[in-house]
């Protein structure tokens, strides 16, 4: 765990203040605005086309990661070397991830019936990754040569510190399975609860869904931890954590009001590491543990 605490402390020493000062007040805008306005459980959910929703997606997410880089590169020049290849990049972050967020899987309506709803909620998280995956793939062949695809590397790994990490948050996650708004979210997996009285061994069928739910972090893990802070560097060095961050935070929108607040936190922890230690792998770890607790958190919580 010193080894993290370290990686800490360096980047607070070194963090540009001014851009950790407007990230942070940028973030609390754009929660303030979510919650007080429903944008993403209201307004971005009622459109009535994938289109629509993309493009309202895309507006949301350049508001988190395009405006903190144009803060920088306005009062903050010495952060951010633009070239037109950063320009590009600056929009299809945004574009991407809108993308992975409002594509339809195309196994949807394909068969009908209670097994046909089950295939789709188990294989959309899977085809959202490809969706990801493969613009990623051609990004990684294109863009300057990178040691390994978008820090998926175990070399100089270690497990502790992040085991560490996982403990931690144990007691945190006990806290937020005695709220409401938390038991209301989770566990995911009452979503496949329709299921029960057709499923002969229900296990096999939650354990798949466990499956598919982390697959969903993987997805996140290479987008943000990955290609947010590899591609980008090049460009803005360690000021690339800030804006991912604030991007990072903007996708728990969603989520419990807590949830959303603690992401900006934990992407930035995980942004650092990320960066400090050039793999993302460790940083999956930890989502994925804490993504699973919480599963478990919200079943124990609404069980007791």
């Amino acid at each position: 765990m010193k080894i993290i605490l370290s990686y800490l402390q360096e980047y607070a020493k070194a963090v540009d203040k001014w851009l950790l000062l407007f990230c942070m007040v940028w973030t609390g805008i754009l929660i303030t605005l979510n919650y007080t306005l429903g944008i993403e459980s209201e307004i971005i959910k009622g459109l009535g086309s994938r289109p629509d929703q993309w493009f309202a997606l895309f507006l949301v997410y350049c508001s988190a990661f395009v405006v903190p880089y144009l803060f920088a590169m306005t009062c903050r020049k010495h952060l951010v070397t633009a070239t037109p290849m950063f320009w590009l990049l600056l929009l299809i972050a945004p574009a991407l991830f809108a993308l992975k967020v409002s594509v339809a899987n195309p196994l949807e309506n394909r068969i009908n019936g209670v097994w046909g709803d089950y295939l789709t909620i188990v294989t959309t998280l899977p085809v959202k990754l490809l969706v990801v995956l493969v613009p990623l793939g051609i990004l990684y062949k294109i863009l300057p040569v990178e040691r390994n695809f978008w820090g998926m590397t175990l070399k100089n790994f270690q497990w502790r510190p992040y085991g560490l990490m996982l403990a931690l948050m144990v007691p945190l996650i006990i806290f937020a399975s005695t709220q409401a708004d938390f038991l209301s979210t989770y566990p995911r997996l009452k979503q496949i609860t329709f299921i029960t009285q057709h499923a002969e061994n229900m296990l096999v069928y939650q354990f798949l869904y466990e499956i598919s739910y982390g697959i969903d972090f993987v997805t996140i893990e290479l987008f943000f931890r990955g290609f947010l802070i590899f591609a980008f560097a090049r460009y803005a060095g360690a000021a690339v954590i800030l804006p991912m961050a604030t991007f990072y935070c903007c996708i728990h929108f969603g989520k419990p009001l807590f949830e959303c607040i603690s992401s900006f936190f934990g992407g930035l922890v995980l942004g650092v590491i990320a960066h400090r230690t050039q793999s993302i792998v460790g940083g999956l770890a930890v989502h994925l543990g804490i993504a699973w607790m919480m599963e478990i958190g919200g079943f124990v919580g609404n069980r007791i």
